[in-house]
């Protein structure tokens, strides 16, 4: 079963905010799979999560590293942040000897790689391309994130897998 939910977050402010959100309710064993065009918002997002799961920082892109674990501060699970993009099937996945039960995992561009899971979510973050704003102001604060288009509202679509996620996320 499959649960849906949809947010539209208008900057990277926003976006931050709603992965704090989403931090606070993750656990050891959840699975997070980010998808999203390149400046979407998937580090920012991850950096809230990381905020609100009280985990060690700076939580940044995992690109060159393919995997960073930031410990938690807090007594709770770490967060093990995955950059899946160079990565060319699950075997390569399996090699890095991710703790995914004792950890929170978060894997950008791991759709088709690390959702082979009982449970899981997935957040697909839609940026508009061109569009009515195609002057506005650049967001600057992180080349990896929002740099690459105007800040304009991102639509998350959040598909929960699993028993774990049958109610939907904040339930």
């Amino acid at each position: 079963m499959s649960v849906i939910e949809q947010f539209v977050v208008a900057d990277p402010d926003a976006m931050h905010e709603l992965g704090v959100a989403f931090g606070r309710v993750l656990l050891a064993g959840d699975l997070v799979i980010l998808t999203g065009p390149l400046g979407a918002g998937k580090t920012t997002f991850t950096r809230g999560i990381g905020e609100g799961l009280g985990v060690r920082g700076p939580v940044q892109s995992p690109t060159f590293v393919i995997a960073r674990t930031h410990p938690s501060l807090v007594g709770g699970a770490p967060l093990v942040h995955v950059d899946a993009y160079r990565l060319a099937d699950a075997t390569e996945v399996e090699d890095l000897d991710l703790d995914f039960d004792g950890s929170v995992v978060v894997a950008e561009w791991g759709a088709g790689l690390v959702d082979a899971r009982d449970s899981w979510v997935e957040v697909v973050i839609d940026r508009p391309v061109g569009g009515a704003h195609a002057g506005a102001e650049l967001a600057t604060d992180d080349p990896d994130e929002f740099a690459e288009a105007p800040v304009e509202p991102r639509t998350l679509t959040v598909t929960g897998h699993g028993q774990r996620w049958q109610n939907g996320v904040f339930a």
